[in-house]
């Protein structure tokens, strides 16, 4: 509830930032935090990049036979587990940085809203 409250003034203040900008102008880094701050966020785009990975194994699908079908799938999936391993190391730097009341902040930021939380398998 407390998190609910102190967020607030920062989404008022956020009316056109992006998600992650809001998110960063709700914790109040301090300049000492920003370094891992940058880290996160750098880490934060494999996705895009895992994306259009997947896009081009994709595309060359129908140019293959099954097994190589099957060893492109595999080494995709080799890579987006090193890319989760990378994200989930410099996500535990940049969370170890933050004060108990910026952990809470980030807690229910980086959530995913309830309707996506119903679609996504738990791990």
């Amino acid at each position: 509830m407390v998190v609910a409250i102190t967020a607030m003034p920062a989404l008022a203040q956020s009316v056109g930032l992006t998600q992650v900008e809001q998110l960063h102008q709700a914790l109040h880094l301090n300049p000492t935090q920003e370094g891992a701050w940058q880290a996160y966020r750098s880490a934060s785009d494999v996705p895009d990049k895992a994306q259009s990975r997947r896009r081009a194994a994709s595309a060359m699908f129908p140019t293959l036979d099954a097994p190589h079908r099957m060893a492109l799938v595999e080494s995709e999936m080799r890579q987006e587990l090193a890319d989760l391993q990378r994200q989930t190391q410099v996500l535990n730097a940049f969370y170890a940085t933050l004060s108990p009341d910026q952990r809470r902040v980030f807690d229910v930021r980086t959530l995913p809203p309830a309707g996506e939380q119903d679609q996504q398998q738990p791990y």
